[in-house]
């Protein structure tokens, strides 16, 4: 290929770059606005005062983008004896989530994330103060269920060992019906004894998106340098 026409080709190349570097940039753009709104709504959303839960004909339309940390309220009865065990790591170590489900006045169970227990405490009787009877009303942020496990670690209901809150295996397995499907995080109310510790749900949302956006509008003014450098020295 002759030298002018593969500076052509280069040249037409790098503008095509440019154009696809600046869609790209403009992608991120829009992103961040997209998640910087996310962010304010959830922070409107964990201050609020709190609601009644969702009710089971509103189940179908529960997503994470506009359920999840909404503050809510929920009564019922504690079924202590299908308490889950999923492994937590937290600001106070290593242990444990206990989850319970709490069965309600219309028949229906939603799981309430109790809060965190070390590990030389996951079993209920090294802490029976915290096992309430009786009704209970329950104040804490909706979270959307965390199927089949965590990172390179998969739930194994049958050996009892769970690494995610995933609402509808955990409900599967202690053999529970018309179950919310979303969990609750309980708030910090104090329970007696100490223990399970709530009010530990971590918000945090990676916004690295003006970030990338920067990066790609840097490649896009780097190829369309490179196209007109190309492009003047082809005219030289």
């Amino acid at each position: 290929m002759e030298p002018a026409r593969s500076r052509l080709v280069f040249a037409a190349a790098m503008l095509l770059l440019t154009v696809v570097f600046l869609g790209l940039g403009t992608w991120q753009v829009q992103r961040l606005f997209w998640k910087l709104d996310l962010i304010a709504r959830v922070d409107a959303r964990v201050t609020a005062t709190p609601v009644p839960a969702p009710s089971s004909p509103a189940w179908p339309t529960i997503n994470a983008e506009d359920d999840e940390y909404r503050r809510v309220t929920a009564n019922g009865t504690f079924r202590h004896d299908a308490e889950t065990l999923v492994q937590a790591v937290t600001d106070l170590g290593p242990g444990f989530w206990i989850l319970t489900p709490l069965e309600q006045k219309d028949g229906t169970t939603v799981l309430i994330n109790r809060g965190f227990v070390p590990a030389n405490r996951r079993d209920p009787a090294l802490r029976p103060d915290g096992q309430l009877a009786g009704p209970v009303k329950i104040t804490g942020l909706i979270r959307i269920s965390e199927p089949e496990g965590a990172f390179l670690r998969s739930n194994d209901p049958a050996n009892g060992r769970w690494y995610s809150r995933d609402v509808a295996a955990i409900a599967a397995a202690n053999g529970l019906e018309r179950v919310a499907p979303y969990f609750i995080d309980a708030d910090a109310t104090p329970i007696p004894g100490g223990l399970p510790v709530g009010g530990l749900t971590v918000i945090r949302f990676r916004n690295s998106h003006l970030v990338y956006a920067a990066t790609w509008y840097l490649l896009a003014l780097m190829s369309a340098a490179a196209a007109y450098a190309i492009q003047r020295r082809r005219l030289a």
